[in-house]
């Protein structure tokens, strides 16, 4: 049976599912996302995102429907401040936005897009064979050529296609409340306290979100949840601060709990965001992974259902994204020790606020982790520093218009960039004119010192072309015909 309701069954409309199915479509690759949930959620987790889901959101064009998007220059790492614009591009990322409102943002997109999204249908297994994906549902099936689960950390894809999801139980517990009708001075980074650690977040004009680490209670395990009552009475013992007068508008609590897909792929069926990859929340850094997680994704999948994907393509989304969700993982227990550790961690944190005050490699080193900012992709070659990296943002000229490089990248095509308007470069391009788009720009900066740069969709550099190489090398020896077909499938 080859009937598909979709190309490609996306099970989980978070900002991961709804980012996939926006990238799939510009393609021309039709999506269906179905979640159980009948209407979008109102509480947020996430409130805001890193400094790399901001360029990817701009390479789409879709920054500016945020609005008025406040983007913090300093931060953190477990507690230890850090400037974040030591890198280029270097920020803590967009905080305020809470994660209903970029699902708000990505949902308006999609429908614009004609994806279609149905709600309250719950998913109880998949089943797939050489064609297709079954997804099973409470009411019938549905079926596509790929499934991917962009439903949670208890996913039912990840569970059907039988991919484990080991990692570390949960130590710690952070309890949160948002609340209106109590002023509070705010905590941005939290604050060590004798106990544990306080942390306030204003919301907007009238909120805030408390969050608290209290040594003295232990892990829940009953699953009952947690009261207003027991919030403030943590909160005023371990801050001082009485918010019992405060009006709760949302009460939850998260662990470390980390764990990681062992395989991101299995056959037809994939996994993104939270169904792959779940860790302590700091830094922006889960919702931030689930949008690079379909960006990656996307693209790659579009290729193959259109025949032009080369041999292991789409294998390739594990290869990359697996080893930065384990990097995710692995920093963020570091974080909890320096963050939340008691006395005995006291000597750690001496010794690594030192270290990262006198030393900006160090510096550096941190916040391309937390941000993404660093992440290096093996293209098949080596030689050159921007080989694998993401195009960082400048302003660029393009027929004597000024414009940022990365918005090049807004139909979600690969991306030759001419920049010495080269016609051996175009001749070489023309057979992936389908799926790249050759562009001539000035560098008004000169700071490239390259001829040409070939760049994937997801906006990491696959080629680059030296002073003078022209196509036919390559900085590294690679043709650009040879990277094009590495990553675009054959000419046409």
């Amino acid at each position: 049976m080859n009937t598909f309701d979709a190309d490609v069954i996306i099970v989980g409309a978070g900002p991961t599912g709804l980012m996939l199915a926006g990238e799939l479509s510009l393609h021309g690759v039709s999506a269906l996302v179905v979640d159980r949930l009948a209407e979008p959620i109102r509480e947020s987790r996430a409130l805001g995102f890193s400094a790399r889901t901001i360029e990817e959101f701009a390479q789409r064009g879709l920054l500016s429907r945020l609005g008025d998007v406040d983007v913090i220059p300093f931060g953190h790492f477990g507690g230890v401040p850090l400037d974040y614009r030591i890198v280029e591009g270097g920020s803590y990322g967009a905080r305020g936005i809470p994660q209903s409102r970029t699902e708000a943002m990505l949902a308006g997109w999609i429908a614009e897009r004609g994806v279609r999204v149905r709600r309250g249908v719950e998913v109880t297994g998949i089943t797939q064979d050489e064609n297709g994906v079954d997804v099973h549902t409470h009411d019938g099936s549905l079926r596509g050529r790929y499934v991917v689960g962009c439903d949670g950390a208890r996913s039912v894809v990840r569970t059907g296609a039988g991919i484990d999801f080991p990692g570390t139980a949960p130590t710690v517990e952070l309890r949160f409340a948002d609340i209106t009708g109590v002023a509070l001075r705010p905590r941005f980074s939290g604050e060590p306290v004798p106990g544990g650690m306080v942390m306030v977040l204003p919301l907007g004009p009238d909120m805030s979100r408390v969050i608290y680490y209290d040594r003295a209670q232990p892990l829940r395990t009953a699953g009952e949840p947690i009261t207003f009552a027991e919030v403030a009475e943590a909160f005023e013992r371990l801050s001082g601060e009485d918010i019992s007068a405060a009006t709760p508008r949302w009460v939850s609590s998260t662990t470390d709990v980390s764990r990681q897909a062992a395989q991101y792929r299995s056959g037809r069926v994939f996994v993104a965001g939270d169904a792959a990859h779940i860790h302590l929340p700091i830094g922006a850094q889960g919702m931030s992974a689930g949008i690079q997680d379909a960006v990656n994704l996307g693209w790659k999948l579009a290729l193959d259902i259109n025949g032009r994907a080369p041999e292991g393509l789409l294998d390739t989304y594990h290869g990359e994204r697996h080893p930065v969700g384990a990097r995710i993982l692995a920093n963020t227990l570091a974080q909890r020790t320096l963050y939340l550790g008691g006395e005995e961690a006291g000597p750690l944190r001496e010794v690594f606020t030192e270290l990262v005050a006198g030393n900006q490699d160090v510096q550096r080193h941190l916040v391309g982790m937390v941000t993404g900012l660093d992440i290096r992709h093996d293209v098949g070659a080596d030689g050159h520093p921007l080989l694998g990296r993401r195009l960082a943002d400048r302003e660029i000229t393009r027929d004597g218009n000024k414009q940022s490089v990365i918005g090049l990248l807004a139909a979600g095509r690969g991306l030759l960039l001419d920049l010495t308007g080269s016609s051996a470069l175009r001749q070489a391009g023309a057979g992936w004119s389908d799926r790249v788009d050759t562009v001539t720009v000035q560098d008004p900066d000169g700071e490239s010192g390259l001829d040409a740069l070939l760049v994937r969709p997801d906006g990491y550099i696959a080629w680059v072309g030296g002073p003078g190489e022209g196509p036919g090398a390559g900085t590294a020896g690679i043709a650009l015909t040879d990277a094009l077909a590495r990553w675009f499938g054959p000419a046409t």
